[in-house]
């Protein structure tokens, strides 16, 4: 990967850790006492975040012709449907039960607290099993050619993807 993008995700990282921390989303007591409505100031800092990203989502790919550190402006392939409905659903009852938001926790044990561990490690954890035993069968092939314009140093400009429909799936080894 570049420097430059390593450099950018890095920066970017930490504003959006020193955000967390300073809106004191990284404490779950917080948290829980805003989803009892009793605190309504974390709701201020959803809809500022909202709202900025709606904005930039909406502008950014008018004004610049292509991301600053991407080649095309990608679109998110999204769908509403039973698995994300039913996963909402899950997060939002692990969230109400916990406090604990994947992103603030992260940002939470930079900031020292370290009970958080648990959650995180916990969430590694429910993320693992969806993906091992409930993932969508789908598969991406990947390949490691060099392409014109990349870098033949740096293996990450060289990966390229391609998804394979239903009919192009290999045969299933036996586990």
């Amino acid at each position: 990967m570049k420097p430059a993008i390593l450099a950018w995700a890095l920066i970017s990282g930490a504003l959006f850790g020193f955000g967390l921390s300073l809106s004191t989303m990284i404490r779950p007591e917080v948290v829980l006492s805003f989803l009892r409505f009793n605190d309504i100031g974390l709701l201020l800092v959803l809809g500022g975040a909202v709202v900025v990203t709606l904005i930039v989502y909406q502008l950014a790919p008018r004004l610049l012709a292509k991301p600053l550190f991407g080649s095309a402006w990608g679109k998110h392939p999204s769908e509403m449907n039973a698995r994300t409905l039913g996963g909402a659903a899950i997060f939002g009852i692990g969230w109400g039960l916990s406090g604990v938001c994947p992103g603030p926790a992260i940002a939470g044990l930079g900031a020292g607290n370290w009970p958080l561990l648990v959650a995180v490690l916990a969430i590694f954890a429910g993320a693992w099993a969806q993906g091992r035993f409930f993932a969508p069968k789908a598969l991406t092939v990947v390949e490691t050619t060099a392409q014109p314009g990349r870098s033949e140093t740096d293996p990450f400009d060289n990966i390229s993807t391609q998804a394979l429909t239903p009919a192009e799936y290999p045969e299933e080894e036996a586990h």
